[in-house]
């Protein structure tokens, strides 16, 4: 099944390995900083839209910056909604 993470682009489910909430990453853990940066060195790194970031989905070969909340993206997993349906979680 394939999965809207926003903007143009579809994944495909079984292609997704972490989900990362961006809201909830505090300015301290450089780590995550490191890695983002990391990702943007070598162009692995691609932000879906020009909206707030909220997410980051991260696959076996990209990671993906998305305006999703991880509440909705977690319920497009677990196909608790319409996979195209961005409901007011937006």
């Amino acid at each position: 099944m394939y999965i809207h993470i926003g903007g143009d682009v579809s994944l495909q489910q079984k292609d997704i390995a972490v989900v990362l909430n961006l809201e909830t990453v505090l300015p301290s853990q450089k780590n995550v900083t490191d890695f983002i940066n990391a990702e943007d060195d070598n162009n692995r790194l691609q932000y879906v839209t020009d909206d707030i970031p909220r997410s980051l989905v991260m696959t076996t070969d990209r990671t993906y910056v998305s305006p999703l909340s991880v509440n909705v993206l977690q319920k497009r997993l677990k196909g608790d909604t319409d996979p195209l349906d961005i409901g007011p979680d937006q």
